[in-house]
């Protein structure tokens, strides 16, 4: 079974930067089209950003975080990654990753979810 570690999160004041990082165990990773999620307190997990299988040369965002946040990949690390800047106090979540669901969208998932790490922006 795949594991996922999400790191990278923590305290940040408004306008500033964090760069998130996860890396998944235990599966051929480049195969897989990865997605940073976000999950609000009371509220079901929303995609932030998508990147394509391979190269990771298609990426795709939510309209909320467009022009501040940057998905990338390295496969020789089994790793994604989200840059975050311009962070605002509604970015404030718990951040997790996965890979999508072969042949689905992304709301449908791959793998069981990691423990995600929290985002605070906040002055």
């Amino acid at each position: 079974q795949v594991q996922l570690v999400e790191s990278g999160g923590g305290l940040v004041q408004p306008g500033g930067s964090l760069r998130l990082s996860c890396a998944a165990s235990g599966s051929i990773f480049s195969i897989h089209a990865m997605g940073w999620y976000r999950q609000f307190p009371g509220k079901q997990r929303e995609l932030v950003a998508g990147i394509s299988s391979g190269s990771g040369s298609s990426t795709n965002y939510a309209d909320s975080v467009k022009g501040r946040f940057t998905i990338s990949r390295d496969n020789a690390k089994n790793t994604v990654y989200l840059q975050m800047n311009s962070l605002k106090p509604e970015d404030t979540a718990v951040y997790y990753c996965n890979a999508r669901l072969f042949g689905s969208d992304w709301l449908s998932v791959q793998w069981d979810w990691g423990q995600g790490t929290q985002v605070t922006v906040s002055s």
